[in-house]
């Protein structure tokens, strides 16, 4: 049986390995790590952006080593293409209130800064005791948003990218590697 994770017949446009899987793990480990240490007698809520951050938020609480909390939101500003269209829209809101709550927004990638700036504003205006950003990207472009992403996975050029949560058109999020991905290459 032939896996669609290997079948190369089904990943046109698939690209490079920008990131590999080893890496992720032991990023992801080192970032578990760090939250660890700075959330210390706390229960910090993860609040993961579906879907595209889904498995970096799995990870991500197993590594750290508190009592966390999970919950999701999931937006749209793509839609099924690869531009943004400009314009945030909640999908999926919070089950939790986060008043009071030390929260952690947990994004797949920051690119234009358009929907972590929406998130950013929506969350705080819910008064959390304190909110932080991690990302697993972060466009290497982007360097007007490093003091606003406290938790940074790895800096990525500014090509599209796909694989471990990451999508063209709800393909390629079940790859162990972040690729580039060419969508004149695509089917």
């Amino acid at each position: 049986m032939t896996t669609s994770a290997t079948h190369r017949d089904d990943h046109d446009g698939l690209g490079e390995v920008l990131v590999g899987e080893e890496a992720i793990a032991r990023r992801v480990a080192e970032l578990g790590a760090q939250i660890t240490a700075d959330y210390q007698g706390t229960s910090p809520l993860l609040v993961g952006v579906l879907k595209g951050a889904v498995l970096f938020t799995s990870d991500l609480c197993r590594a750290i080593d508190l009592p966390v909390e999970l919950d999701f939101m999931a937006v749209s500003s793509y839609g099924s293409s690869t531009r943004t269209s400009g314009v945030v829209r909640i999908l999926k809101d919070l089950d939790s209130d986060v008043t009071g709550r030390d929260v952690i927004l947990v994004e797949d990638i920051v690119d234009s800064g358009l929907t972590l700036s929406y998130l950013r504003r929506t969350l705080k205006a819910r008064r959390p005791a304190s909110l932080e950003i991690c990302s697993l990207l972060v466009r290497e472009a982007q360097e007007d948003l490093d003091d606003l992403v406290k938790y940074v996975g790895f800096k990525v050029p500014p090509e599209w990218v796909v694989g471990y949560g990451l999508d063209v058109a709800q393909r390629f999020r079940n790859l162990p590697n972040i690729h580039a991905f060419d969508a004149a290459h695509a089917q």
